[in-house]
């Protein structure tokens, strides 16, 4: 069984007509829980969901040189899926079938390349869980997001 160095729970959230986002990651490395997040205008939800496990896989490999190996859970589809399509996008020189740049191609490049400098299990979890005795940072980490993005637009 492996020994996971990291544990990292990431969210995202967007309005959508407004497009002003928040990602949130929570760390959690050895007894420290490391809550990560920024507001950004002009995105959407995939970004914010990719840029998420960016910062936190940045931060562990800035600042905790120690770590070797990191789980992320996250519940976007779309990032857990990126390492699976790499070949096809890099094939395609992340040019999408109708021959336009692929959306967030810059982010995917640089989120594809992370997983070159450290060992990254991601996670598919859940998105929107209930509430249980249990501890669930994937909760938190989704009502910090959101909490971000109602201040930032004044909840309109």
């Amino acid at each position: 069984m492996t020994q996971f160095n990291a544990v990292v729970y990431t969210d995202g959230s967007c309005h959508t007509q407004l497009r002003t986002g928040a990602w949130v990651a929570i760390l959690l490395i050895g007894t420290e829980k490391i809550i990560l997040s920024e507001t950004v205008t002009d995105t959407t939800h995939n970004r914010m969901e990719l840029t998420a496990v960016i910062a936190a896989i940045q931060h562990v490999l800035l600042h905790y040189p120690h770590v070797t190996q990191v789980q992320v859970f996250s519940d976007s589809q779309y990032v857990i899926n990126l390492p699976d399509r790499e070949a096809q996008l890099m094939t395609r020189h992340f040019i999408t079938k109708k021959g336009n740049e692929l959306q967030n191609s810059a982010l995917v490049k640089t989120f594809l390349q992370l997983l070159t400098r450290i060992s990254v299990e991601l996670v598919k979890i859940k998105a929107h869980q209930k509430k249980s005795e249990a501890v669930n940072y994937n909760i938190e980490a989704d009502m910090l997001s959101r909490k971000l993005v109602r201040e930032k637009t004044n909840g309109i």
